[in-house]
C-alpha cells in the first residue's frame, strides 16, 4: 500500500531543499507537483516547481473533483491532484506533497494515515533572514508570511515537528522518518530535534523525542 507523506512549513524552513534531498537519496518516492494560479518566481518552471495555471482552470479541476486537497494562500490557489496519487500506487511507490497547514488537514480527513512532517527554522529571527536573503517577496509579503508562521498551533496535527538548524543533519532525519515510517504499521506523535530543546515543543499537546538524534 502507498504511503502518503505530507512535509508542511512556513516558506523560508528550508522544506523545498529537504523534499529535493529525500527524493535523491530515497527510492519507490514519487513526487505530486502543485497546482496554482500565482505567477512563477525566480527560476521555477511549469510542470517541475508548480504546475501555474488559471484561476478559470484551477476552479474547473476543483469542481471536477481532480483535487486530493486544494487551499487559498495568500490569495492565489494551490491543489494536489488525484492523479498523482493513482499513479504511484500503480507503481508501488509512495507520494510525497508539499501543502500548507490547510491542505494538510484535508489530506488527513481523507486519507488518515498520511505520516506528517511539519519544518520550521530553529527560530523566528532566522526565518526573517532566510525570507529576505532568497529576495523573493515584497516587503507586505514577508511581513504576512511571518505574521502567519507561528506554528504552535501545528505541532498536534502532525506526526513529526523537525527543526531544520542544518540542513545535512535535517536531510538525514527527514530520510530515517520515511524508512522507519515505512516499516511501522502504527505510529505515536513524535518530535525530531536533539534532547535540549524538548521543552519548548510541549505548546498544544505533550510531544516525546523518537529515537532520532543528531
Amino acid at each position: 500500500m502507498s504511503v502518503i507523506f505530507i512535509i508542511s512549513g512556513p516558506s523560508g524552513s528550508g522544506k523545498s531543499r529537504l523534499v529535493e534531498l529525500l527524493l535523491r537519496t530515497v527510492s519507490g518516492m514519487d513526487f505530486s507537483v502543485s497546482y496554482t494560479t500565482r505567477q512563477p518566481r525566480g527560476s521555477e518552471r511549469n510542470g517541475r516547481d508548480y504546475f501555474f495555471v488559471s484561476r478559470v482552470e484551477f476552479e474547473h479541476m476543483a469542481s471536477a473533483d481532480e483535487f486530493l486537497e486544494y487551499a487559498d494562500v495568500f490569495g492565489n490557489g494551490y491543489g494536489t491532484a488525484r492523479r498523482f496519487l493513482t499513479q504511484a500506487k500503480d507503481k508501488g511507490h509512495d507520494l510525497l506533497v508539499d501543502v500548507d497547514v490547510q491542505g494538510a488537514s484535508q489530506l488527513k480527513e481523507h486519507v488518515p494515515d498520511t505520516v506528517s512532517i511539519f519544518v520550521m527554522p530553529p527560530d523566528h529571527k532566522e526565518l526573517e533572514s532566510r525570507l529576505r536573503n532568497r529576495g523573493l517577496d515584497a516587503e507586505d509579503v514577508i511581513q504576512s508570511r511571518l505574521e502567519r508562521s507561528s506554528p504552535e498551533d501545528h505541532y498536534n496535527k502532525y506526526d513529526y515537528v523537525l527543526v531544520n538548524k542544518r540542513l545535512e543533519d535535517s536531510a538525514d532525519q527527514l530520510r530515517e522518518i520515511v524508512i522507519s515510517e515505512r516499516k511501522r504499521s502504527s505510529r505515536q506523535v513524535r518530535t525530531v530535534d536533539t534532547p535540549s530543546r524538548t521543552a519548548f515543543f510541549r505548546v498544544a499537546r505533550e510531544l516525546t523525542l523518537s529515537g532520532l538524534h543528531l
